[in-house]
């Protein structure tokens, strides 16, 4: 009952002070021109954000195959894509959820399918915050900067330890002993990560590279930028993302991402572009995740 007052107080107040910035700006955002390449534009940045997460289903498999459980990388992007789309449900796990129920239809151990699930995130939370560290004092104010930083390096540093093999294992095992019962058809391939999951990582750093290059491209869409503005644009981004990966009740970041980034990007674009840019990248990832979706499903590998 609590998590649901949580969740329904963090959507309500995040709804409220967009529809005011939207309200205290809505004459500026009709003005706005969307013409025919800044329609090519949004397209590319759609196709930029499909290959993101299709990009991130392939790091999937990796974080399995680190597990043992050697997988066929075109079947699972293709589960990951077919999934995706789920976490705009209530509860934002519905697309874990399915992901290891397709897992366990493969023969993989449900332990082993459920830690993938767990690592993913943590290890895109890492790539974020690695991220936020590389651009982040292009937005955050002079006076916070090192105390921010400070905090940033410590979260980094205890998901970065967090992940290692020497604190996983010794889960692992714990869980594995607790386990009451086992599926007399599950595979017996012991649960280890015998390797630091650096492949992973670095995988998931190029994933968030292409959700911000989509971010950037939505907003070049709408206004003419310069070089020296892609940090900002970047570390913004990485910043909301994460911010809504974490914060509880918002399936996909949904409000949390749009309000942080309109705080930290008003002050340097006008609020108009920011806004429209904003809903504009929400529909480019809807659009991008429902394609990735249909793909999946109608795709029929080759025998």
């Amino acid at each position: 009952m609590t998590k649901q007052i949580l969740r329904g107080l963090i959507f309500g107040v995040t709804i409220f002070f967009l529809g005011k910035a939207l309200k205290d700006h809505w004459y500026e955002v009709i003005t706005i021109q969307v013409d025919a390449v800044a329609w090519a534009i949004l397209c590319i940045a759609t196709g930029v954000t499909l290959l993101a997460h299709i990009w991130g289903g392939w790091i999937w498999t990796w974080i399995l195959h680190d597990l043992n459980q050697p997988v066929p990388p075109v079947e699972f992007i293709q589960v990951y894509l077919k999934t995706n789309i789920a976490k705009y449900l209530p509860g934002n796990i519905w697309h874990h959820y399915g992901r290891i129920m397709a897992a366990k239809n493969a023969q993989i151990p449900v332990s082993a399918a459920t830690l993938s699930v767990l690592l993913e995130p943590l290890l895109m939370a890492a790539a974020a915050l690695i991220m936020i560290i590389i651009f982040g004092n292009q937005f955050a104010p002079h006076h916070i900067t090192g105390s921010v930083q400070i905090l940033q390096f410590f979260s980094l540093a205890v998901v970065l330890v967090g992940v290692h093999p020497r604190f996983v294992n010794p889960v692992i095992c714990f869980c594995q002993k607790i386990k009451v019962k086992r599926s007399a058809t599950e595979p017996t391939i012991p649960l280890q990560v015998k390797r630091y999951p650096l492949r992973a990582l670095l995988g998931e750093l190029g994933f968030l590279v292409l959700r911000g290059s989509g971010f950037v491209l939505t907003v070049f869409a709408l206004t003419p930028l310069h070089l020296s503005q892609l940090p900002l644009l970047l570390g913004a981004f990485c910043f909301s993302w994460l911010l809504g990966f974490v914060v509880p009740g918002a399936p996909s970041g949904l409000g949390v991402f749009e309000l942080t980034a309109m705080a930290l990007l008003q002050h340097r674009f006008p609020s108009a572009v920011i806004i429209s840019a904003i809903a504009f990248y929400r529909l480019v990832s809807i659009i991008a995740e429902t394609a990735g979706a249909a793909l999946a499903s109608l795709y029929k590998p080759i025998p």
